[in-house]
């Protein structure tokens, strides 16, 4: 068979000649193995929020009962949204801003969405530095946070040791006292009694800040050569987060108590279902752990092959996200369960979300095991796996995004680019190292995913189904996979997912709370601050609409029409997937029969050109139909 050749516009000056010899843009990069784009996706998806946000979900909103809108809700607003962000990214092989060629007036939904990355990143990278301060802490034969009497204890230090010498004679009084894990937590980690609140952010704490420099060379390090290096990473940051994870399960099942724990995390609240509170919970549970509308899943799905199995991987993806939730609370009530009977206490009194969990709660509960430094030190490196691939993720969205808009100079030089991106974005972090530096990570975790990633995610869902069509979107993926989306992935598209979403939105207005952190409620102006964060991510649409308008020519009315078309060179980004109603879309194609051109040139017809005769028949019909 003759070699495809690829049309000039798609030749970028990088390249020595017109034959890129496989079927990816060479130039852009692809994934070189099978399971590469599978773990990644793994990766990216499972990440922290699995450990410390899914199980204390659960326990507050029903506890075995919440396993039912879980699962709703992944099946109504979950599945379909990752399948079309896939869908767009295999489609174009195009990141978060070129893939809006399908209706360049929304292209500020790209832009929203790269502020938003842009801002996790910066707040999700301090996070991965605390967890290798703990890491290191964990390097010694007595964990630092263990007992009180250091430095930075203060006479509300209770040591654990004490309480359970008390329990076999009088009760103690917790209620008043502070952990040895809380104290090492804030007082010498954040050292935040140095500073006053968010306006006063204090000194930098030189240790955390070595720690974040450490964490920005190491995702570089990993995203140095794009997908062809990250994708090789995560074959051990994707697996063996679940190797640690069944080592902790097992080492917590045995502790006595444990039970007592698992009881508390899964005895089902069956009244708690007719709460809203509990759908909305699971439905934000589900959008943010598969990291929909991040760009991430686009990203990775535009460095597949053309067609690659994407169905079948969404289901693998979500469901195995799911299950490694609901292990993850396995593993963390059931030391819970056993912290609670050392202590005393009732479980809710001692379990926590968040940051509080795998700083203060689980690392106490380490220091009351036998080897409590190698159980340390397996968590935490658990956590930083977890982490890392996210974060890979998000840098690797910035980059592809920003170098698809400029190819011809961006690149040639992608690991310096992605050098100063790291650099820019490790300068605009260190305010998080500072001694009040958790009270800015708090308003960024708050409020730069907030409110503006639902309106991107909604925005996204209702220009592929209503102005780039539901019938020519299943065409594009009946093209690629050799079938159309069922009538449940068409129902979800169309009214499901983004009506849930708008009540999401809503009920996110409507349930404003300001934030806080402990004790601390944040002025006015960080409220402001916060809300304008979220409030820019939106403003990037209609910034983009007045851009595209302005680009074209006519009235306004036609202009707004012709800028929410499909940019000419929209498609698959290779001549030989180009079949059907794309071909005369690309240079020189002169054809009234563009798909018999294409079968000409590259000999025979396959199972895919097949589809495509299909699809034209259809369109054909269509036409006839119209007509008439």
């Amino acid at each position: 068979l003759p070699q495809p050749v690829t049309p000039d516009l798609l030749v970028s000056p990088s390249s020595q000649d017109g034959d890129l010899g496989s079927e990816c843009p060479e130039d852009r990069g692809n994934w070189t193995g099978r399971l590469d784009f599978l773990l990644s996706c793994i990766g990216y998806c499972v990440g922290l929020g699995n450990v410390w946000r899914f199980p204390y979900r659960a326990y507050t909103n029903g506890g075995g009962a919440f396993l039912v809108p879980y699962f709703i809700m992944l099946a109504i607003c979950g599945i379909p949204i990752f399948f079309m962000e896939l869908s767009l990214g295999q489609f174009s092989s195009l990141g978060p801003l070129a893939v809006w060629k399908i209706s360049p007036l929304f292209k500020g939904v790209g832009m929203g969405t790269i502020l938003i990355v842009s801002l996790v990143a910066i707040y999700y990278n301090m996070i991965i530095a605390y967890v290798l301060f703990y890491l290191f802490a964990s390097l010694t034969s007595d964990l630092p946070w263990q007992h009180c009497g250091n430095w930075w204890n203060t006479d509300l230090c209770l040591d654990h040791h004490v309480i359970r010498a008390g329990n076999n004679t009088l009760p103690v009084n917790i209620s008043n006292t502070v952990s040895p894990s809380e104290e090492y937590w804030s007082r010498y980690v954040l050292h935040i009694q140095g500073s006053s609140g968010i306006g006063d952010p204090g000194r930098i704490r030189w240790n955390l800040c070595l720690c974040l420099l450490l964490s920005w060379t190491i995702v570089y390090l990993c995203i140095l050569k794009g997908v062809k290096s990250s994708g090789k990473v995560v074959y051990f940051t994707a697996t063996f987060p679940y190797l640690i994870l069944v080592m902790l399960l097992i080492r917590g099942v045995t502790l006595e108590g444990a039970w007592k724990g698992i009881q508390f995390y899964l005895t089902p609240q069956f009244d708690h279902l007719l709460s809203s509170k509990v759908w909305i919970e699971a439905a934000l549970q589900i959008f943010y752990s598969l990291g929909v509308g991040f760009g991430g899943l686009l990203t990775f799905a535009s460095y597949n092959t053309f067609h690659q199995n994407i169905y079948r991987d969404t289901f693998i993806v979500t469901l195995g996200n799911a299950i490694t939730s609901i292990l993850a609370g396995f593993a963390i009530f059931s030391v819970l369960g056993y912290m609670s009977q050392e202590l005393g206490v009732p479980v809710n009194q001692v379990a926590k979300a968040g940051p509080g969990l795998a700083f203060v709660v689980y690392p106490q509960a380490m220091t009351m095991l036998p080897l409590s430094p190698f159980w340390s030190f397996l968590f935490f490196f658990m956590l930083l796996t977890l982490g890392l691939d996210s974060q890979f993720a998000f840098m690797e969205t910035i980059v592809t995004a920003v170098t698809d808009e400029f190819p011809y100079y961006l690149r040639p030089k992608k690991a310096s680019f992605s050098a100063a991106i790291c650099i820019a974005l490790f300068l605009m972090g260190l305010i998080l190292t500072t001694e009040g530096g958790m009270y800015w990570l708090v308003l960024l975790d708050d409020y730069s995913a907030g409110f503006g990633l639902m309106v991107v995610v909604i925005t996204t869902c209702l220009v592929v189904t209503r102005v780039y069509g539901m019938k020519r979107f299943c065409r594009d993926i009946h093209m690629m996979l050799g079938f159309k989306p069922g009538p449940y992935f068409r129902a979800c598209w169309m009214v499901l997912s983004p009506a849930t979403m708008m009540a999401l939105l809503v009920y996110n207005i409507v349930k404003y709370q300001p934030s806080e952190y402990g004790n601390y409620r944040f002025p006015t102006w960080a409220e402001v601050l916060g809300i304008l964060m979220g409030v820019l991510s939106c403003l990037m649409i209609p910034m983009g609409m007045v851009v595209a308008v302005l680009q074209e020519e006519g009235t306004l009315w036609e202009r707004v029409q012709q800028a929410s078309r499909p940019a000419m060179d929209w498609g698959p980004s290779l001549e030989e997937n180009r079949t059907g109603v794309y071909v005369a879309s690309l240079a020189g194609s002169q054809s009234p029969k563009p798909l018999m051109v294409h079968m000409r040139k590259y000999g025979g017809i396959t199972s895919y050109e097949n589809t495509a005769i299909e699809v034209d028949r259809e369109m054909e019909e269509e036409e006839d139909d119209e007509s008439m």
